[in-house]
């Protein structure tokens, strides 16, 4: 089991307030491309970037319960293999007039379902999220759009060569 959220490292948690729990899904086809949310800040579509579909964490619901039902809000996408916990990410960004103060979780699956629509969007993501495309590794490395994780082309290189690591890995923190 992946280490609880009171044992992150102190250095991660630096600076930043009560931790919003969130998971993710690094969702990969069957040509091993990875789906990516386009985003931008709410009234302002120049101030834009790339990210894994995903989520708060509500209620009572678990993580994995969390990650399934943010991907099928977000993509509408719901054939999928949800494997074990990636990454493990603490970040703190501003988005939509507030900071969000995260500890993420990024989930791997699989799944052959490439359409995507996104019909469970909250209001907030109706106005900030403009689409999902499909990336394969190389377009990754070479884009020049801003993509969170930062290092995500890298750590989906080595997730293709060497396959799932055997814990999760502790991220960069990342303030933005």
């Amino acid at each position: 089991m992946p280490q609880g959220l009171g044992e992150l490292p102190p250095e991660g948690r630096e600076g930043l307030g009560e931790l919003r729990r969130v998971a993710r899904v690094v969702l990969l086809d069957p040509r091993d491309r990875i789906l990516l949310l386009h985003g931008h800040e709410p009234g302002d579509p120049s101030d834009n970037w790339w990210f894994t579909p995903g989520g708060g964490v509500e209620g009572e619901e678990t993580r994995e319960e969390a990650a399934l039902r943010e991907l099928a809000e977000e993509t509408g996408i719901t054939d999928v293999e949800l494997g074990p916990v990636l990454w493990r990410r603490t970040c703190s960004f501003p988005f939509a007039g507030r900071r969000w103060d995260q500890d993420e979780w990024y989930y791997l699956a699989r799944t052959s379902q490439t359409a995507t629509e996104a019909l469970g969007l909250t209001e907030l993501e109706r106005r900030s999220v403009a689409g999902a495309r499909w990336w394969t590794c190389q377009e990754l490395l070479q884009a020049h759009e801003t993509v969170y994780p930062t290092r995500l082309a890298g750590l989906l290189r080595r997730l293709l060569d060497e396959g799932p690591p055997a814990r999760p890995e502790i991220l960069d923190t990342e303030i933005v």
